[in-house]
């Protein structure tokens, strides 16, 4: 029997933590710090709206979602990244998607050529990296090549030092940022390098941005921030934007990961090829959903609170770490990314001890990454989710540091 194309992809981080924890007694009523599953509360405007569009439910959704949401998206762009020379048009470069984690993986089947200058096309990862990216390339026929993103690297792949030979048959980059799970934001600097790269090599950069809003003191650069500034110096915004697709949601943004409502920003060419294959096997957005997510795109009063909340919990952890476990503060997103190898553990015998002694759910780093040459980046490490509210976290960050110095 012939093997199935994703055969060789190891079990998915979450079912690899309960196999591991199985069979263990927690020492303790259970709590999940391993899953970035927000738990603030949803804006208080969508309930109604789903309510008052529940008819819709009845009908066909259309493919390319509402022109209502589509233009709250193109206008939360131009806000948000302070859009003047960029142009975005609602009607062909913005594709609203069942969240980032369906359009992350399409969009490698939309534009993975069969080959790239007569080989087998790469995909190059962050390493450590969202697991869906690693899929996706392998779906899509490339070959996926995982860069290192440690701390010597400052936690964000140096594409720069992959050699000429595999970026010659590179077809796209995936970038996440404020990254999952280190949350590092890259700059700008790195984002007009990639850029460079990308054009002398002719790739694309498919770049996850759905943590953008959830960060400490400084708003993370948006790649097409980035691309905005660029067309400022004189570079043409038709071939710039051409290199990149841009995804986001209100997944984390406006805690409602359970509506699936994200978006894809691109050229038109891209995001008419993109659009295509979702007409055949993707997702559209119900119309209920579609009305919510119009709504929750227009409205940031929600967005700074929840901000706030999180800024909050990192106090929290900054006076409990301190400098213990390399503890340092994030850019962005909402995880601690904690060195457990200072103390002679590894990610899964921390994962144990958590669970054993306290009943607290961790997820190992290495479950995020794959093995290279130099080992696995996320062996030492545990990711730890602070989706809880501020009580919960002062008492169970407190029990981590106890258990584990």
């Amino acid at each position: 029997m012939t093997d199935w194309r994703l055969s060789d992809l190891p079990p998915y981080a979450f079912p690899r933590l309960r196999q591991l924890l199985d069979g263990i007694a927690p020492g303790e009523p259970e709590l999940s710090l391993a899953i970035g599953e927000p738990k603030h509360p949803m804006p208080s405007f969508v309930p109604g709206i789903l309510a008052d569009h529940a008819s819709e439910y009845c009908k066909y959704p259309p493919n390319e979602g509402t022109p209502e949401l589509r233009q709250s998206i193109t206008d939360w762009l131009t806000r948000r990244y302070g859009l003047t020379s960029l142009s975005i048009d609602p009607e062909t470069n913005i594709q609203p998607v069942n969240g980032t984690r369906e359009g992350l993986f399409n969009i490698a089947v939309a534009i993975v050529p069969p080959d790239k200058n007569g080989a087998r096309p790469i995909a190059l990862l962050p390493n450590p990296f969202y697991q869906c990216y690693a899929a996706a390339a392998v779906n899509a026929g490339a070959d996926p090549v995982y860069v290192p993103a440690t701390k010597e690297t400052g936690f964000l792949p140096d594409i720069a030092s992959v050699s000429s030979e595999i970026l010659e048959r590179t077809s796209l980059v995936y970038i996440c940022s404020p990254a999952n799970p280190q949350g590092t934001v890259a700059t700008a600097d790195f984002w007009q390098n990639l850029i460079r790269l990308a054009q002398t090599f002719d790739f694309r950069i498919v770049s996850d941005e759905c943590y953008s809003e959830i960060y400490d003191d400084k708003a993370p650069v948006g790649l097409l921030e980035t691309l905005d500034d660029l067309i400022k110096d004189g570079q043409s915004d038709i071939d710039l934007l051409d290199r990149v697709i841009v995804f986001n949601s209100l997944s984390k943004r406006s805690n409602l990961p359970g509506l699936r409502s994200g978006f894809a920003a691109g050229s038109a060419p891209v995001l008419s090829r993109f659009r295509q294959l979702r007409s055949y096997g993707g997702a559209p957005l119900p119309l209920p959903v579609c009305a919510a997510s119009t709504a929750a795109w227009a409205d940031e009063d929600h967005v700074v609170a929840n901000r706030a909340l999180y800024r909050d919990k990192f106090r929290l952890a900054e006076s409990i770490f301190e400098t213990h476990l390399d503890y340092y503060t994030p850019g962005g997103g909402f995880f601690l990314w904690l060195n457990v190898g200072v103390i002679g553990e590894t990610g899964e015998t921390a994962a144990v001890k958590l669970w054993r002694e306290a009943g607290i759910r961790v997820l190992p780093g290495k479950y995020l990454a794959r093995d290279s040459e130099d080992g696995n980046p996320g062996e030492n490490y545990i990711r730890v989710a602070l989706v809880h509210d501020l009580p919960t976290l002062e008492k169970v960050l407190t029990r981590v540091n106890q258990i584990l110095r």
